[in-house]
């Protein structure tokens, strides 16, 4: 019995020694394939700034982003993928596959601009000559680090070195005209396991912080044109009509839930002062962290219009433009790439780049964070619903698990949306940090591939936290909104 005992264990510590022995194998193959992937996206730097710098200058926003697109997918197609372009009725979408089989991981990859921020890629405020827009959001570092990464796990499949499908989805219009619900919405992640993606930013982390579900529209008056002074009595003013309806939605802000975010421009008020405006346009974004409050401050906002059209005798229609959900985070694929963030590590701001930011941080205003921060991987953290921006990504997040970070692309302080973010944009300060980006993700990709457990894991929480909600996307069943920027 005694020698029969010694036997088992012996068996079980063989068995052990075995297993050890081939964990230890993989996490050295591990080690290998992350530092390869890393010297290879680094060797294509200065291809990857130029098309980076290329997407700055288009400037193209919204649905709108036929270069940038054009020149995303043709990186795509020369490094080996097959590019079907146009999907879900978004011309400037499109989805880059390589490989077959499980598991599929999704890059998202995003590159319009915003209205009203052309900016020089220096530190003080300067318009460029004949340009409207500028990446106040980074999107043109966003396509071109998810491309890079991409690039990299493909080279590893057809290397044979990993074994699977990697797809990069060519995103438009994130900046309100929510391209990826459309895209989820035509089931084009049904067979995805993992989707990652990354934000442009003045620092590097781990998305652990949940976006506020959105939903917008564009609301138009109809009334009366007529003289304003010799016969206003005849007319009926849209423009009268938008004033009431924003009246009435700015004394709405005490009686919402303090959450809540609502901002509007008025896009159309009448072209002079001396005629009734018969037409006058006004687009609205409303947010909440919960979507099914999103919902209703949103019918409030139409109950707000309707009631302003009563009150000034017009009428009003409305535009669904946008409208996304708020993100579902993974703790588990959270602590996987934040790994892999501080394996790659922060950007490293030369002499010059550093001046660059100490002149940009006095536009500011405020109080900014040191420039040394930049180099700085932030600890892995939940962060707290209230504020912050909204995402397409949400909703795609509410498909399959998803996780995403953030690099320091810009000078430590600086705003999303502002002539300072797209100043940075234009320079090596983003694009450094855009590689930093690029590594992360591909390596983050390198532990799915190896690691099936990772996925599973990541698939169990992801149900847990979805729970029983059924997704449905916010905007209904509308079609795209593809000249919403015109």
């Amino acid at each position: 019995m005694k020698m029969y005992t010694v036997k088992l264990l012996v068996f079980y510590l063989c068995m052990l020694s075995a297993f050890l022995g081939m964990a230890q194998k993989k996490g050295a193959v591990n080690v290998a394939l992350k530092n390869q992937a890393i010297a290879d996206i680094q060797s294509k730097y200065e291809a990857y700034r130029k098309i980076a710098l290329d997407i700055w200058g288009f400037a193209e926003v919204g649905y709108k982003e036929e270069k940038s697109s054009a020149l995303l997918q043709q990186t795509l197609t020369d490094n080996g993928f097959t590019v079907e372009k146009g999907v879900a009725g978004l011309p400037t979408a499109f989805i880059a596959t390589y490989g077959n089989g499980q598991p599929v991981i999704a890059i998202l990859a995003e590159f319009d601009a915003l209205p009203g921020l052309s900016q020089e890629a220096i530190p003080e405020k300067k318009s460029i000559a004949n340009q409207s827009g500028g990446h106040g959001c980074g999107h043109n570092l966003f396509g071109t680090a998810s491309a890079a990464a991409g690039i990299e796990i493909k080279k590893l499949i057809e290397q044979k070195k990993l074994s699977g499908t990697i797809r990069v989805y060519g995103c438009p219009a994130e900046e309100g005209g929510s391209g990826k619900v459309f895209l989820v919405r035509a089931g084009l992640f049904n067979e995805v396991d993992v989707a990652i993606h990354w934000h442009p930013g003045d620092n590097n982390s781990v998305t652990m912080k949940p976006a506020l579900a959105n939903k917008s529209a564009k609301f138009r008056f109809h009334g009366l044109s007529a003289h304003a002074s010799a016969s206003p009595e005849k007319g009926r003013s849209a423009l009268d009509a938008v004033e009431a309806m924003d009246n009435m939605v700015n004394m709405m802000r005490e009686h919402v839930p303090q959450e809540t975010r609502i901002h509007y421009v008025i896009t159309n008020g009448g072209k002079a002062p001396n005629v009734v405006p018969d037409f006058a346009e006004v687009y609205y974004y409303v947010r909440h962290p919960q979507r099914e409050e999103v919902v209703k401050i949103f019918d409030r906002v139409v109950k707000a219009a309707q009631g302003a059209a009563l009150g000034t005798e017009t009428t009003v229609d409305y535009e669904i433009i946008g409208g996304t959900h708020d993100l579902l985070l993974n703790q588990t694929l959270a602590e996987a790439m934040q790994l892999n963030l501080e394996k790659v590590g922060g950007v490293q701001l030369t002499i010059a780049e550093i001046e660059f930011g100490k002149k940009l941080q006095t536009t500011l205003g405020f109080a900014t964070p040191s420039l040394e921060s930049a180099a700085l991987v932030k600890p892995l953290k939940l962060e707290g619903p209230s504020g912050g921006g909204s995402t397409d990504v949400g909703d795609v997040s509410y498909t399959v698990p998803t996780v995403g970070m953030s690099a320091a692309t810009w000078i430590p302080g600086t705003p999303a949306h502002s002539w300072q973010a797209v100043a940075c944009g234009g320079t090596e300060i983003g694009t450094k940090g855009m590689m930093a980006a690029a590594k992360t993700m591909a390596l983050t990709a390198i532990d799915l591939f190896t690691t099936p457990a990772l996925i599973e894991k990541a698939k169990q929480e992801f149900i847990k936290d979805k729970g029983d909600y059924q997704y449905k996307p916010l905007l209904g069943d509308i079609k795209p909104a593809l000249n919403y920027r015109d």
